[in-house]
């Protein structure tokens, strides 16, 4: 199709018959018809492909974090798959696992248990109990419902918390954005085997925490293993107890306003 001396894209000269790809635009060289075997080479590559670097990245993931962190932030990306897009891919499988087997409901009573402890608006304290049960419930729907949107909020929160926290290292914000997604894919990991194994453990979902800081942990010393682990994991402790903080805040305000419109209605 087309004519093979010239980009069919950008109409760049080909100076070689054999190159596969224009230098100029990137359009495959030469053009090929749309016929059964185009459509299998297509499905190869497109999806089997990324399947490969799905299961490759999700192993170093949880064997070699640290490892697969450093290889792509110093550019040996060609078998990872790009962070964000493995943040919604592991999003959507949580929410799929939690639409099959807890109705939905991934964020349960955890929510209620936090805010209990905290200093969140108390029936009783003069505040009206419908309102606070109405708000609670709204809030644990949007977050049901919308955990990428969620996740996705709070991602530049984390990068900003482990970027004070580990400043002098050399990793710049963007940098920590990458590091972020791909220890929040992590914590998807153990939600998703959470829930698997509710079932059988009905306290899986409460050591979820507990885990994902752990390996938080392992995994920002493993990226820093030139330098001390006990510095690396006190700043890795920091840079989550910062980001802990600033997302309760965030949750905090919004259920206030939440509370407040409640309270008007």
């Amino acid at each position: 199709m087309g004519d093979a001396s010239m980009c069919i894209n950008c109409g760049l000269a080909v100076a070689n018959p054999e190159q596969k790809f224009c230098p100029a635009c990137g359009q495959p060289t030469p053009v090929h018809r749309i016929d059964w075997r185009f459509l299998g080479h297509e499905l190869e590559h497109s999806v089997l492909h990324m399947d490969r670097g799905i299961l490759y990245s999700l192993k170093e993931l949880m064997l070699r974090p640290g490892h697969l962190m450093r290889g792509y932030l110093e550019g040996r990306r060609a078998k990872q798959v790009k962070p964000l897009l493995l943040l919604m891919i592991s999003a959507a499988a949580v929410l799929l696992l939690g639409k099959l087997l807890l109705d939905g409901d991934i964020v349960g009573s955890a929510m209620e248990l936090g805010f209990a402890g905290s200093g969140a608006p108390k029936a009783g304290a003069g505040m009206d109990p419908t309102a606070l049960a109405a708000t609670f419930a709204a809030a644990k729907d949007w977050l049901n419902g919308h955990m990428t949107a969620f996740t996705l909020l709070c991602l530049p929160l984390e990068a900003a918390a482990f970027w004070l926290a580990f400043k002098g290292r050399g990793l710049n914000y963007p940098e920590w954005l990458v590091v972020s997604a791909v220890l929040t894919v992590q914590s998807f990991v153990f939600m998703a085997l959470a829930i698997v194994l509710q079932r059988w453990i009905p306290s899986a979902q409460a050591w979820v925490l507990l885990c994902v800081v752990a390996y938080t942990v392992f995994s920002l010393v493993q990226l820093f293993n030139r330098h001390s682990g006990w510095t690396s994991a006190l700043r890795a402790l920091v840079g989550l107890g910062m980001f802990m903080v600033a997302q309760s805040l965030m949750v905090g305000a919004g259920v206030f306003v939440l509370f407040l419109l409640f309270s008007r209605g």
